[in-house]
């Protein structure tokens, strides 16, 4: 007996049916009873239910940099004998090499809920002959929103004047090779080799390019002969990330009389994290550290005192324990001590709003466990949920507003879900000395949301629809997306020639003189602007 694919009819991105004028959509989130209520209330409901969606990823992303953050900071000793003296020499040397930690980790890390979100898409989407456009609409919209407002927002977070350059400029070109590469790419497989048509040899080639852009850029940094291009290495500095002040919490009932010392300042409620202060080249061959204890508005007798930790004395069950604590407290100390009463109440409101994501999350083991692994694979869990929620949401939004769901896609979806690329990279520019991490989150999240989070989703279908039918996946919106790849790419080389100016007249990509730095950053958002408003009149079918 042979099995009749599944077709979709009309456009398969508005999941159950579209709507037109007054026509009544039956899809409906949690209860059938939302059906009762009208098209507009619903939309709106369920547009605040998608921003509620993306404030709980900003969240649990916050946890999932932590565990990567002690991921990447795990150093192994190394033994070398020095060939004049035969002595030994025994040095730390970290497990991760800086560009393969930057496409990986941090580039793959951002990019997953955008990923994760594609490849929930595919599976919904096994035994349809069509893709569903979801996935590719947001992962390009994401590009877009990366190569874009990110840059926008890095050029001018450095102080007015400080100039932030490309250290290692043979690497960041390796890197925008394979991003430039992976959009020609995605074209030559819409349009020109089989159009409108994807086989599996196509997709599982997709995903084999990203292995060949790890290797390509791991080749340049250790600058392999044959392989690498014949350019100097800038000067690091000793110290990728300068050192910060420390933020010491006392808390000895829950510690044990132990201090625990975070590597950053955190923001209050924790979303925000510095996420790589691994790039320091500096070891700590000691597990003990004097940190200067933080004075109690109640007890402190205005004396600076010290205190020796150890971080290994830290139970796994306290620090689980101070993470429910936490979730559970509205009101930080220093919220209590601000004068402006109209502040306090936001905070607590903002606060109460935030609290069911963070109590969720709490049961996301501590991060110190197995150098992070398992906090890592926990978070990626949530975020996958997450994203599954917020496909179902953007296919009802779409259904009820009959709104084009890849106008969704690109506009509203690629921003939720880009948070993390914003959040990573703009610490990278206040922080780090050069641009290099920085400019290479944003081109390395393109490449990987193409080569990972369009081609695994395209292999899973073209696998099971050639196993399962003999029959390659079509793509029913072809010429859409071929087109919203050309404005991409058009666009794309105005931002990078802007980059390349800016680096032969101020002498760096980042920072410089304020004015021309917001000139800068506005002519990358006006760039955005004309990518969502082409794109989106060219996928709704106005132009």
């Amino acid at each position: 007996m042979v099995a009749v694919p599944k077709q979709v009819a009309g456009n398969s991105m508005l999941g159950n049916s579209s709507i037109l004028g007054d026509v009544k959509c039956n899809s409906y989130l949690l209860f059938h009873g939302e059906t009762a209520l009208g098209n507009g209330l619903r939309g709106f409901l369920y547009f605040l239910g998608l921003a509620y969606c993306f404030i709980g990823l900003s969240a649990i992303t916050a946890r999932f940099f932590r565990s990567m953050e002690n991921i990447v900071k795990h150093s192994r000793t190394v033994v070398e004998v020095d060939p004049h003296t035969n002595t030994e020499i025994i040095k730390q040397e970290k497990v991760w090499n800086y560009a393969t930690a930057d496409i990986t980790l941090l580039a793959f890390g951002t990019s997953f809920p955008q990923i994760s979100l594609a490849t929930i898409d595919a599976i919904r989407n096994i035994g349809n002959l069509y893709a569903g456009g979801l996935g590719p609409g947001t992962l390009l919209g994401s590009a877009a929103f990366d190569l874009f407002p990110i840059h926008a927002v890095c050029v001018v977070v450095p102080k007015a004047g400080e100039l932030k350059k490309i250290s290692d400029i043979g690497v960041w070109l390796v890197e925008l090779f394979w991003s430039f590469w992976a959009y020609a790419w995605l074209y030559i497989i819409l349009e020109v080799w089989t159009p409108k048509v994807v086989t599996i040899w196509e997709a599982l080639l997709t995903v084999l390019m990203y292995g060949l852009l790890l290797i390509h850029a791991y080749a340049q940094d250790k600058r392999w002969p044959y392989i690498s291009l014949p350019l100097t290495r800038g000067e690091r500095p000793e110290d990728w990330v300068p050192a910060e002040v420390a933020s010491v919490s006392c808390e000895d009932d829950i510690y044990g009389g132990y201090t625990e010392i975070l590597a950053v300042e955190e923001d209050k409620n924790e979303e925000i994290v510095d996420i790589l202060s691994f790039h320091s080249e500096k070891q700590e061959h000691s597990i003990y550290r004097k940190v200067p204890a933080a004075e109690d508005s109640v007890e402190s007798s205005n004396r600076p005192f010290q205190k020796e930790i150890n971080l290994e004395d830290l139970h796994v069950l306290q620090l689980w324990k101070k993470q429910f604590m936490d979730a559970l407290t509205l009101e930080k100390p220093e919220s209590r001590k601000l004068n402006n009463a109209h502040l306090r109440v936001a905070r607590i409101l903002w606060q109460s709003l935030l609290a069911p994501w963070r109590l969720l999350f709490a049961f996301v083991p501590p991060y110190q466990i197995a150098h992070g692994w398992i906090a890592f694979i926990c978070s990626l869990l949530f975020i996958s949920g997450i994203a599954y929620i917020v496909t179902e949401l953007t296919d009802i939004i779409s259904c009820v507003t009959g709104i084009n769901a890849y106008v969704i896609a690109f506009t509203a979806l690629a921003a939720g879900t880009s948070w993390p690329d914003l959040v990573a990279s703009k610490i990278a520019a206040e922080r780090q000395l050069t641009a290099d991490s920085a400019i290479a989150n944003i081109t390395c999240s393109n490449s990987v949301n193409i080569y990972v989070g369009i081609g695994i989703p395209w292999l899973i279908n073209t696998a099971y629809n050639f196993i399962t039918y003999g029959e390659p996946l079509r793509i029913e919106n072809a010429e859409g997306l071929g087109f919203t790849l050309m404005v991409f790419f058009s666009t794309s080389v105005g931002c990078i020639s802007v980059l390349v100016v800016r680096r032969l007249i101020l002498g760096a990509e980042l920072g410089g003189p304020r004015f021309w730095a917001w000139v800068t950053s506005v002519f990358f958002m006006l760039l955005w602007l004309i990518f969502v408003v082409l794109s989106s009149l060219r996928v709704s079918g106005v132009i």
